[in-house]
C-alpha cells in the first residue's frame, strides 16, 4: 500500500493545505516519513487522515466559485465497525458544505472493500444537498469504485443517496484536468437526474 499514492498531476493547480477553505489548511507533510497504517501496512504520507483507522483520503481539488470538490479515498470502508462515513461527514463534508460546496467526487479506485451498518449519514449528507442550497440542488458521485462495493452499497440502500456505476466508472479519468473533470461528470449526473 505504501505505493499507492493520491493522484499528483492536479497539484498544480490545488493543495489543500494552501486553501484556507480546506479542512486541511496549514498542514505540514512530511513525505520522508511513513507513519499512517492500514491494517498494519505503510500508506504515502500524501493521504490525509480523517478519524477512521482504516480509510483515509486526498482532496485532490477543490473550486469554491463553481462548488465542487474531488475527493480520493484509499483503505477499507468500514461503517459496521468504525463508522467510516460518520468521520467522514463529520470531519471533511460537513466543513466543506459550510463553505458552499455542494457537488462532490469520490474517486474510490483504491478503496478495496466496504462493510455497511445504516444509511443515516449519507441520507443526511444527501438531505444536505438536496434542501439546504439556495440554487439547484447538489448530488454525491462515486467514480471507480468496485463493482462489489457498490453492490454492497445497494443492500444499505446508499445507492438513493450516491450516484453509482455505469456511466461513472471512468478510467481514463486522469486525462482531464480537474474542472473538465467535474464538468463530464456533472453532465452524466445531469443526463440520470433528467431521466428520473
Amino acid at each position: 500500500m505504501h505505493q499507492i499514492d493520491p493522484y499528483f498531476r492536479w497539484n498544480e493547480y490545488y493543495s489543500s493545505e494552501n486553501d484556507i477553505h480546506s479542512p486541511f489548511y496549514g498542514k505540514e507533510y512530511n513525505y520522508e516519513l511513513y507513519s499512517e497504517t492500514i491494517y498494519g501496512y505503510y500508506i504515502d504520507p500524501s493521504w490525509d487522515y480523517m478519524g477512521s483507522e482504516t480509510l483515509y483520503i486526498k482532496i485532490l481539488y477543490s473550486h469554491h466559485e463553481k462548488k465542487f470538490t474531488i475527493i480520493e479515498l484509499i483503505g477499507e470502508w468500514n461503517d459496521a465497525l468504525n463508522n467510516d462515513v460518520m468521520h467522514l461527514k463529520r470531519n471533511i463534508i460537513d466543513h466543506l458544505i459550510k463553505k458552499g460546496v455542494k457537488y462532490f467526487i469520490l474517486i474510490g479506485e483504491n478503496v478495496l472493500n466496504f462493510h455497511g451498518s445504516d444509511d443515516c449519514y449519507y441520507e443526511e449528507w444527501f438531505e444536505e444537498l438536496e434542501d439546504g442550497m439556495e440554487d439547484a440542488p447538489g448530488w454525491i458521485a462515486a467514480v471507480n469504485f468496485r463493482d462489489f462495493i457498490i453492490d454492497e452499497w445497494g443492500q444499505f440502500n446508499i445507492d438513493n443517496f450516491i450516484h453509482s456505476g455505469g456511466s461513472l466508472q471512468i478510467n481514463d479519468w486522469r486525462t482531464f484536468n480537474p474542472i473538465q473533470f467535474y464538468n463530464h461528470v456533472d453532465g452524466l449526473i445531469q443526463r440520470r437526474i433528467s431521466l428520473y
